[in-house]
This record gives structure tokens, sequence and C-alpha cells, in this order.
């Protein structure tokens, strides 16, 4: 099946489509009923979302499908890296105000949770919002999306299960998913969502090296609205290993604009470090936001990502009014 194909599918009614044989709907596919473009419900809801959150207008939803908008450059010329990165793979001219929507219509969270350093307890507070949405594929949601059952029985998941309650992708966020998943050729079961209100806000070095993500995860982020510079550094090497005769000691910088994707893959996140670094001067005010697609294994994944990206304060939203973030107490 060619790619132009799969995407002309993301963008016939449905009303036009007929029953497909040539591929099998996967544990992803299963997240929502939201991979084709219909103007019947013009809004996502569930029991968990605080408020609906609307499908993307019919111009940003035709739009994507001239994804991608630039071939992807490889860039693999070190030890254990492997990356796809789109100058962009957003449309340009769609992308900021794909950012716009996404931060006018989605909710967040300012999540705060106690972390153990040395024997002592310390209150760590998230430098951004976040939000999650997704299930790892032990579970999915049924068709409805209103329901979670188990992946292999499709009985209803026991209420015991999850400390913590799964959602679907609201289908502004499940459309660019279903387009990734052509172009990376990799499924995801999760979307993770950051604002970074200003400069200011950050995210340390780390790496998804998680258990639950597998040996070798394919992750794509994106990137919309103000520039921010995506640092990467290879992990320590042991004294002895060849390898680290060809390891930079100067750390990688992509200038990440609105509308850029880079796809890590491979060996990357178990050698490689990344981090969006706090920044100052022009342009840093501008807010950003960052998606990540991902496919967590088993539900531990599904409990770390909803632990570290909503945890217990309350709703954030973006305000029109007065142009910034204002927390909605118990999702009011």
């Amino acid at each position: 099946m060619s790619k132009k194909r799969a995407l002309e599918s993301f963008f016939t009614p449905a009303s036009q489509k007929k029953a497909r044989s040539d591929r099998a709907p996967s544990d992803s596919t299963a997240l929502t009923p939201v991979c084709q473009h219909t103007t019947d419900h013009p809004t996502s809801t569930h029991s968990t979302y605080p408020h609906p959150v609307p499908h993307l207008p019919p111009h940003i939803q035709a739009a994507l499908s001239e994804i991608p908008a630039s071939e992807g450059r490889q860039i693999n010329d070190q030890p254990d890296l492997d990356l796809l990165y789109f100058q962009p793979f957003i449309p340009s001219g769609i992308e900021n105000e794909l950012f716009r929507f996404l931060r006018k219509e989605l909710f967040f969270y300012r999540v705060k949770y106690k972390i153990k350093r040395g024997g002592f307890e310390t209150d760590i507070s998230t430098p951004r919002y976040t939000t999650v949405f997704g299930v790892d594929q032990t579970s999915k949601f049924e068709p409805s999306a209103s329901t979670l059952v188990d992946t292999k029985s499709s009985k209803p998941v026991p209420p015991d299960r999850y400390d913590c309650t799964p959602r679907p992708l609201p289908q502004c966020l499940d459309a660019l998913r279903c387009i990734t998943e052509v172009f990376t050729n990799s499924e995801y079961n999760f979307c993770l969502v950051n604002y970074y209100a200003s400069g200011s806000d950050s995210i340390s070095y780390h790496s998804d090296d998680e258990r639950f993500l597998g040996a070798m995860p394919s992750i794509a982020s994106f990137s919309l609205g103000a520039k921010r510079d995506f640092c990467m550094k290879h992990k320590p090497v042991p004294p002895g290993n060849d390898a680290k005769d060809n390891i930079s000691d100067k750390p990688l910088k992509l200038p990440l604009g609105s509308g850029d994707m880079v796809l890590m893959r491979g060996t990357t996140q178990a050698n490689w470090l990344h981090s969006i670094p706090k920044r100052s001067g022009k342009g840093t005010q501008e807010g950003r936001i960052n998606i990540t697609f991902r496919k967590a294994l088993v539900k531990g994944g599904t409990e770390n990502y909803y632990r570290y990206n909503v945890g217990d304060g309350g709703v954030w939203r973006w305000d029109e009014g007065t142009k910034e973030m204002k927390e909605r107490k118990n999702g009011s």
C-alpha cells in the first residue's frame, strides 16, 4: 500500500469509504474512532476530559494531506545515533494556526511530584505545562471510546488495573498520529503534549529509555510555535570503549522551528540524552508546543505517563483575553 493511498483514505469522507482488507486495525488505531475526517461530531468528548475538545477545523485537516512538507534528513553520523529530521513536517501556512488551535483547545496540568535523592524526599515542580492521552497495548478503547477493554479478551478492564484513569486521543491529535504512523513505519498508542510558555520553561537532559517502551523505541517529536533548541549528547561511555573516540564532545543542537519534526529511533534512546534548555533573548516570551507520539507496551507505561503529566493539581487552559494559561480549580 503506498503512502499516498493511505493519506487519501484519511481525508475521504466516511460515507464514501469502502471496507479495506489490506490492513488489519492495529491496537493504536483502536484508541479512538477519529482517524477519518467527519463533520457529524465536531468535538471529542470523554468522561475524563474536563471539557470537549473540538475537531480540527476543516481547512487544517485538509492541509494535513500535504504532509510531510519536506524530505526527512537522516542524522546518523555519530555512534548509536539514528534521527530523521524534517524541516518542516507540517506545511507552512498552517503550522502556527495549528499551534494556536491546540494551545486554546487542549487542557494542561502543572505537575508537582516527589522524588527521593540520597535518602531525602524532594518536591519537584514541572517547568512546563503537560497533558497526555492514550493507553498501553494491553488495553484499548472500544470504537465508541467510552469503555476501556482488555486487548486480548475484549472484555472491560477491571477497575483496579490502573491507579490512573486512561483517556483516548481527541481527534485533533489522533489525526496527526494516524499520518505520522504512515511516514515513520511505526505504531503509537500514546501522545504527550508539553507547552513551554516562555524561554524560562524547559526540560533537562534525559532519555526516553524506560523498559515499558521496549528496546529500540520510535518516538516522533513535533514542534509548534516559538523556535527552541533541541540539544542532544551521548551518554557517558566507559573508558576503553572504542566508540568514545568517535563521539563529539560538543552537543548536537537542532534549531526546531514551528512545524518541524524529529524522529528518534533505533538505539538513540538507549545511548543519547536530549533536552530543551532555557532560552533568553528575542522571541523568548513566545509559547511553544511539543507533541510526541510513542508506544507503551505494558501498564507500567500508562501509570508513569499519567503520574508525571497529569498529577493531582487543577486543570489549566489558555485564556485568549489575558494571553496566558489560567488554572481552573477542580476542572471547573
